[in-house]
């Protein structure tokens, strides 16, 4: 027969089991009392004890979900950022071999109209590239953002 005496505090089995009195803390306390109520063996608990032992285990529960969905949502930045650097980096290259394609214009060109013409033609195409680029980037962001709320946002409308 299995007597048990639960202290929820240091989370601490005491138990006589055989006429051998033991105790068990933390996982294996736990472990011993789940397996001695599966077992059949009598196990005087009050409802006290028994509600503190649920409220535990629903804890354990609310940890786990509450880390799955950290580990989700740092996943998804851990992407959208990867995106974002990807972006920026294909920005850089187009934008640096651009720049280098003009300065080869400009030191081809035979007359200070006919530079003057591919500096502006460059400044224009640079300026509409730069700001096409920070839209889709701030685009990015705001999807980012919007990826990051939703967890809150299931979590507020599961009610917490």
């Amino acid at each position: 027969m299995v007597h048990c005496k639960i202290r929820l505090e240091k989370l601490c089995i005491a138990y006589k089991n055989d006429g051998r009195e033991t105790s068990q803390t933390g996982a294996g306390a736990l472990q011993h009392f789940r397996r001695a109520r599966v077992s059949g063996s009598r196990v005087h608990l009050n409802d006290t004890d028994d509600t503190m032992i649920r409220n535990f285990e629903d804890m354990q529960k609310l940890g786990q979900t509450n880390v799955d969905s950290a580990m989700r949502v740092f996943g998804e930045w851990n992407k959208n950022w990867q995106a974002i650097a990807a972006e920026m980096s294909d920005y850089t290259k187009r934008s640096f071999e651009e720049g280098t394609a003009t300065l080869e214009k400009l030191m081809a060109s035979k007359s200070v109209e006919q530079a003057v013409e591919i500096q502006t033609s460059y400044a224009k195409r640079a300026y509409d590239d730069y700001m096409q680029q920070m839209t889709k980037i701030g685009g990015m962001y705001a999807n980012m953002a919007k990826e990051a709320y939703k967890p809150v946002e299931k979590m507020l409308q599961n009610g917490g």
